[in-house]
């Protein structure tokens, strides 16, 4: 008897579908934001348990807490495990709060309300490039996170855990050793600043941003010290002086062309005359595929004052307008690239 040879056939799945399910991600977002919400990842993190249980510890209806966790199962966070007990997979993982590199903040930021009718309200930042959180909330967001102190310190966990990812790939792609005197201008908890130390001990590291960024650091050092100094102030009246090397990670993109030209023009203006300064940032490719960074570029749009994703030539006037010349252009194995700038020695301010 002949048997049969079938060959695997490659259905196309029709636009229409497609559309329809990148239309209910919005769903899918909300989903995850309350399971990291109610910290399910971190109770599941020793075994399955039984959603009555889950229900109980979360002090929520158990019927639809099992139907959250059936709808995350079937995109494969969480899996039913057996009838009503549900266990951890891969993806869930990575919203336990205990772990180094964590999405629990990331989750928390994206359910949250600020971002959520933020984007809501994209419609309104399309027609007047201006951000909509500002229209929604009357204030701009670095403000809202100065009145909401829990919401920013999930978006510096969320900060930290990001920097986990991809301070090693920056790091590994320069080379600082032949700098003196290095400072971070909007540095966060410094978790770029400890990683190249790390890797460069003999730096001597100056960690500068807001003060209520800094009274959150948690680095300590083997004294109890941290492993550089750290200076609170405002990038946008001066920085620290002297410096042979400025970091400038996730800073620039946040502004609009004037504000990022005045933070630029104050690091030039405090440099040593050799100095560079390194712009860390999604580079945006003309005409490529840049599926995140596109996205986070609308969410620049939506939520800052003017912010945005720049081009390698958006970022080379940029640095003209502000005293330095770009260098070169570093793609990292991490999806920022180092845009290095070195003074321009015709410049006047």
């Amino acid at each position: 008897m002949n048997s049969i040879k079938t060959s695997e056939v490659k259905i196309a799945i029709p636009p229409s579908v497609q559309i329809f399910d990148l239309l209910n991600g919005f769903m899918r977002s909300q989903a995850i934001y309350v399971a990291a919400k109610l910290g399910l990842a971190d109770l599941l993190k020793d075994g399955a348990r039984n959603v009555d249980d889950l229900a109980k510890l979360t002090k929520v209806n158990t019927d639809a807490l099992y139907r959250l966790l059936r709808a995350l199962s079937s995109i494969g966070i969480f899996v039913e495990k057996e009838a009503r007990i549900f266990e951890l997979t891969p993806m869930a993982e990575t919203l336990r709060s205990d772990l180094p590199i964590s999405l629990r903040p990331y989750a928390l930021l994206v359910g949250d309300s600020c971002w959520w009718h933020s984007w809501g309200d994209l419609l309104y930042s399309v027609k007047t490039a201006k951000p909509a959180f500002d229209h929604l909330f009357k204030m701009n967001y670095n403000a809202y996170l100065e009145r909401n102190s829990e919401l920013a310190q999930t978006f510096q966990e969320c900060m930290n855990s990001i920097s986990q990812v991809h301070n090693p790939a920056i790091v590994n792609s320069y080379d600082f050793s032949k700098f003196r005197k290095v400072v971070d201008i909007g540095g966060g908890h410094g978790e770029l600043l400890a990683t190249i130390k790390m890797a460069y001990p003999n730096i001597e590291g100056i960690l500068f941003d807001q003060p209520h960024v800094i009274k959150g650091i948690k680095h300590i050092g083997k004294k109890g010290t941290p492993p550089f100094k750290i200076i609170g102030g405002d990038f946008f009246k001066e920085v620290p002086a002297r410096g042979d090397l400025y970091l400038l990670k996730q800073i620039v993109h946040d502004w609009h062309r004037k504000a990022a030209q005045k933070i630029l023009k104050n690091c030039r203006s405090a440099i040593s005359p050799d100095g560079r300064i390194l712009v860390i940032e999604s580079v945006l490719e003309q005409g490529a595929s840049q599926y995140t960074e596109n996205f986070f570029d609308l969410h620049m749009l939506v939520t800052s004052n003017g912010g945005r994703e720049r081009t390698e030539s958006e970022y080379r006037t940029l640095f003209e307008t502000a005293g330095f010349k770009l260098s070169r252009l570093i793609r990292t194995a991490s999806s920022y690239s180092i845009v290095e700038g070195i003074l321009k020695k015709d410049y006047t301010s």
